[in-house]
């Protein structure tokens, strides 16, 4: 469990680095419009602070976590930390207003899409083991 709320406070402190860049490097710009990094914030206190506290929080009630759920959370963090990588590129190239190529282009989307997929994928894993436990619980 102390795995748990560690990875959330890690989580809460990346989300407030991440609003920070944000409004400081816009407003160093002078940029006004739309951008990716203002999602960066709010993907790490979401994806990464709330659901490892959900997470603290369902292990103590149903002690769901088994050999099984590292792995899946070690693509977790990794399609999390991609998306949110791809994402504060994708922003910082919009802020700057730097003409990428269709390929580079796709790549950062393509890249950002692979971190979703990640998250995705683990969430449903992450999810099962959780309902076995539960469904055991229950017996």
């Amino acid at each position: 469990m102390k795995r748990y709320i560690h990875t959330a406070l890690l989580y809460a402190v990346l989300a407030m680095v991440g609003g920070v860049f944000y409004r400081e490097f816009t407003r160093f710009t002078g940029y006004t419009g739309k951008t990716a990094l203002s999602v960066v914030h709010t993907h790490y206190f979401l994806l990464g602070m709330v659901f490892f506290l959900l997470l603290l929080l369902l292990e103590k009630s149903f002690r769901f976590t088994t050999h099984k759920t590292g792995p899946v959370l070690a693509v977790y963090h990794a399609g999390l930390n991609l998306t949110a990588l791809m994402l504060a590129v994708r922003g910082v190239v919009q802020v700057l207003g730097s003409p990428l190529s269709s390929g580079l282009d796709a790549a950062i989307s393509g890249i950002a899409g692979i971190g979703h997929i990640l998250l995705g994928v683990s969430l449903v894993l992450v999810l099962l083991q959780i309902r076995h436990s539960v469904i055991e619980t229950r017996v």
